[in-house]
């Protein structure tokens, strides 16, 4: 779990600067995999990886407060501009703190991302799954085969449950709508797969056609001297 929450942090600090509360509603909202995390789990993660480096704080309050604004010319509009300042200051509130990713947090996350010798289940899997786009090719196709064979493995352990003549009409009801979703799964990994390898297909054939250009570039330049 600990491990997972980290690489959640991570990922979303990776692609902004966030508040804790921000933090917190997009692991619910957004990635839904970490639904039931509270603030007692997500603070003492963040102290823990600003301690190792991996994140630092910046006092949003403080940063606020040095933004001037512009006069506006009218006694009525300096009372409009007083009051939006009164209305967006914090007046009793905790100073909130933004987080953001440093360089030691962006390769921390890489190798949680890629780290393969941790046990995968489902949630850990959409969450690397989510975040892939960070990930080299050969990793993303080595993260969905690797969940692959999970899911054809956890599929020939559910065959041989099935054939328990000792399951009554309801338990193997259950077993089929299992072996259902397993098997729609590996459908979904397929597909993704399949498009995985033609995307680097088509990357490696776009990279030998530069090479081949650039290869013939100087033959042609000295083609055009004679």
């Amino acid at each position: 779990m600990v491990r997972v929450l980290d690489m959640a942090i991570l990922g979303l600090l990776e692609e902004r600067e966030l508040h804790g509360y921000e933090i917190r509603r997009q692991l619910r909202d957004q990635l839904g995999l970490l639904a039931n995390v509270s603030f007692g789990s997500l603070y003492p993660a963040l102290n823990r990886l600003e301690k190792a480096g991996a994140v630092e704080a910046v006092d949003a309050s403080a940063e606020s407060a040095t933004v001037v604004t512009p006069a506006t010319g009218s006694l009525s509009g300096e009372w409009a501009a007083l009051r939006a300042r009164r209305h967006s200051s914090p007046r009793g509130r905790r100073s909130r703190k933004v987080f953001r990713i440093t360089p030691s947090g962006r390769q921390l996350f890489v190798e949680l991302l890629a780290d393969q010798g941790s046990a995968e289940d489902a949630r850990s899997f959409g969450l690397r799954l989510a975040f892939a786009r960070y990930l080299a090719p050969g990793a993303r196709l080595a993260l969905l085969e690797r969940r692959r064979a999970q899911l054809v493995q956890r599929l020939d352990e559910i065959a041989h449950a099935k054939n328990d003549n000792e399951l009554d009409v309801y338990a193997r009801s259950v077993v089929e709508h299992t072996t259902e979703s397993v098997a729609q799964d590996i459908a979904w990994l397929d597909r993704l797969l399949a498009t995985e390898r033609s995307d680097g297909q088509a990357s490696t054939q776009e990279r030998s056609t530069v090479a081949v250009r650039q290869g013939l570039e100087p033959r042609r330049a000295v083609q055009t001297e004679h």
